[in-house]
Parts: structure tokens; C-alpha cells; sequence
């Protein structure tokens, strides 16, 4: 099954999806103003919606949200419409949630994260195990659950390959039970999963294009599967690449590379910044200092890098 380029005639309406937990970082603007550009060259809207699912690590309108959209603001993003916030939207959630059940698809999961790393089963690059299925056969074995415990619920997969057209990255394709097993959909402490709060939020929102990094690529086929289960469209996707320094040394949040306090107590105004990415990004022959208006008619998927995006000396 292989979702192809959508060649619909639909309005565009991109998004900025970050997730609060830290200072927003230069590769994160670097993907908001692809995203923004991607958007308004075609004439439609851009959206912002929070992720803050996590409270204890994202807590609403925490510093790190204030500055994101300070940030934002500086660097003269706009967005249509209202902020969508994750952690205000369990009841949306929850409704998806139950129908996913009514469709016999989820089930309890009462491994522990110890237990899920002991086992012998591979495991993803991110450290993350295949999920070996072992509390859906004690389910259907009828072996009664741990006691103790509140369960996630996971996703049953497919014995599908399920693929994609990326417009940065090409095709690309997963057998979803030997990439990533049934994967978890609600965590025990009842808070929703990313996998399936992004295909709801991007579906209700009228998303019909998903800028983001390349880190996210293997994610695409499991919301692509809930995509279908849930009757939505699936939107055009464009995974960028990783955006290093001059010398090809990937940023290091640790040591602060690119995080916008620094940025900005180096660059008093955001033109210089927007005309270095725009270099780096093929859009500019050199770095100069420019508005994003200003990109919007150089804007073209096809200048983007698809290797590293690399910043240019003395950046």
C-alpha cells in the first residue's frame, strides 16, 4: 500500500507543530520557515499548534512557550487562525480513541519500559524496541493481566508494507511489524501518544502539508495506518534535511550551537539570520540580510538541499 504525491486541487494549509520542552533551536526555525515559505508561495495558510501533550515537561504557557513564541514573532512568522494547544484537546482525543476500540484495533499493554529493553527483540535507532507483541498473545491466551498496573494501549499493525512519495526525501516504505510492531497510542499515565495526537490535530486542522525534519521519516507509515483507520486524507509530506554548521559538524544543543538566546544576543534584527538560512537553503546565491516576504517569489522545493543544509562561514 503506497500513498502517492497528492495531486489534488486543495487548498494549502501548512503548520508549525514544536514541541515546548527546551529554547527553540536554529534547525527548528530553519523547518518553520520552510514550512511558512512552502505555504505562502502557494497562496495558503500556515498554522501553529503546540505540543505540549507531556505537562510535566511541556506545562502550558511555561517559559519555554513564551519564548518559542516570542521567537516566532521576531522572526516574523504569522500564523492564521487560533494557537492549537495539545494538552486542551484529551476530549478530541478521546473520541478518536474510542473509535480506534470499537474497531477491535487497540489493546492493554502492561510491559514496563525495563522489561521492554531487557528483551532480546531488535530495536529501532532511536533505542525504542520492536515491540514484540507479548501482551496481545497473553490476551488472547486468556492469562490474566498483572495486577498493579495501569496499561497502555497499543495499536495492532498490519502484515503490510505501507509507503509513501516524499517530496524531499522520495519514496519511502516500512513493513510495519518487522520496522516497529504495534506501537502505543495512549501511555499508562493517560496521556495520549504524538502518533496519534499529530494525525488528529493535522486532520481536524485541514493540514494538507507536513514540513519536518528527516528524524521523523520513519514515523510517517504508522499515521499514514492511522490516517486510513480513521477516514482521514493523507497530506503531502516533506522531510528536510539536518542543518550543520560550516563545517559539516551537526549542531550541539548541550554547548548552545544555534539556540536563540544566542542568536538572537548576536543578531539585533532577524534579517541576517533569514538571509543566512535562505543561503544555505539554495535560495540566495549569498548571504544577505532579507524579510521572509522577500524569499516568498525565490521559493522552490526544488533548490532544497537533500543532503545536509549547511551554514555558511562566519554564521
Amino acid at each position: 500500500m503506497c500513498a502517492q504525491s497528492n495531486e489534488k486541487n486543495r487548498p494549502v494549509v501548512g503548520r508549525f507543530a514544536p514541541t515546548p520542552s527546551a529554547r527553540l533551536h536554529l534547525g527548528n526555525l530553519m523547518c518553520a520557515m520552510l514550512a511558512w515559505l512552502s505555504a505562502r508561495s502557494a497562496g495558503g495558510q500556515f498554522r501553529l499548534r503546540i505540543e505540549d501533550l507531556d505537562t510535566t515537561r511541556c506545562p502550558f504557557m511555561g517559559e519555554h512557550t513564551k519564548a518559542l513564541l516570542d521567537d516566532l514573532d521576531w522572526f516574523g512568522l504569522d500564523f492564521d487562525g487560533e494557537v492549537l494547544w495539545q494538552s486542551q484537546r484529551t476530549a478530541v482525543y478521546d473520541a478518536y480513541f474510542a473509535k480506534l476500540q470499537e474497531k477491535g484495533l487497540l489493546y492493554p499493554c502492561y510491559c514496563t519500559r525495563a522489561e521492554l529493553h531487557a528483551a532480546s527483540a531488535p530495536h529501532l535507532s532511536d533505542g525504542v524496541p520492536i515491540y514484540d507483541g507479548r501482551c496481545l498473545a497473553r490476551l488472547l491466551s486468556g492469562e490474566p493481566a498483572p495486577t498493579g498496573r495501569k496499561p497502555a494501549y497499543r495499536l495492532r499493525v498490519p502484515d503490510a508494507q505501507i509507503g509513501f512519495f516524499d517530496t524531499v526525501a522520495g519514496d519511502y516504505r516500512e513493513h510495519l511489524p518487522t520496522a516497529c510492531g504495534d506501537f502505543i497510542v495512549s501511555r499508562s499515565d493517560g496521556v495520549y501518544a504524538y502518533q496519534l495526537a499529530v494525525v488528529v490535530d493535522d486532520a481536524l486542522s485541514g493540514v494538507t502539508q507536513v514540513v519536518r525534519g528527516n528524524d521523523l521519516l520513519t514515523s510517517t507509515p504508522r499515521q499514514i495506518y492511522l490516517q486510513r483507520e480513521l477516514g482521514f486524507d493523507t497530506p503531502d509530506y516533506f522531510h528536510i534535511p539536518l542543518l550543520v554548521d560550516a563545517k559539516g559538524r551537526r549542531l550541539s544543543k548541550r554547548e548552545g550551537d544555534g539556540c536563540m538566546q544566542r542568536v538572537r544576543a548576536t543578531y539585533r534584527t532577524p534579517e541576517p539570520v533569514i538571509g543566512a538560512l535562505a543561503a544555505a537553503l539554495g535560495l540566495l546565491p549569498t548571504p544577505q540580510s532579507v524579510t521572509l516576504r522577500e524569499l516568498i517569489p525565490l521559493f522552490d522545493w526544488a533548490k532544497i538541499p537533500r543532503d545536509a543544509v549547511r551554514l555558511p562561514e562566519g554564521f
